[in-house]
């Protein structure tokens, strides 16, 4: 199941030709990934308080069609993948019926030495809520 949130683009997120600048696509996922664990029960100062640390070890941005200021974007979340140490999160980008951007991060887990370390059985068990892997 995908989890969507929607975000307004902002004057300050377009570059001077009046189209979103192509960096902010991953502030985009990071938000729509932020929101996705919000609902899931988890905010990032939860994750934090409880010693879940998640780094970015990988993102990828697929561009389709520009967003322009004040658009009002639809941003659509989902786990694709989960191992021991790892989460990958895909998320699209659309303005009503159009597909504007599509990609994904995967976060590592890490200790409070950013050492690699196992993901936390709650925190997977939690993010299975919008999980893609388990509707095959």
């Amino acid at each position: 199941m995908f989890h969507s949130s929607t975000y307004r683009v902002s004057y300050g997120d377009t570059d001077q030709m009046a189209v979103v600048y192509y960096g902010n696509y991953l502030e985009f996922f990071e938000r729509a990934r932020t929101e996705m664990l919000r609902d899931c029960g988890l905010p990032y100062s939860e994750l934090e308080r409880r010693g879940w640390l998640l780094m970015v070890v990988e993102a990828n941005c697929r561009y389709h069609a520009p967003a322009r200021y004040d658009d009002l974007l639809t941003f659509k979340s989902a786990v694709t993948e989960i191992t021991r140490v790892r989460i990958k999160i895909v998320t699209q980008v659309w303005r009503d019926d159009t597909l504007l951007a599509e990609g994904y991060v995967v976060l590592g887990s890490v200790d409070k030495n950013y050492r690699i370390s196992r993901l936390d059985p709650e925190f997977v068990h939690i993010c299975r809520k919008y999980s893609l892997e388990d509707q095959a």
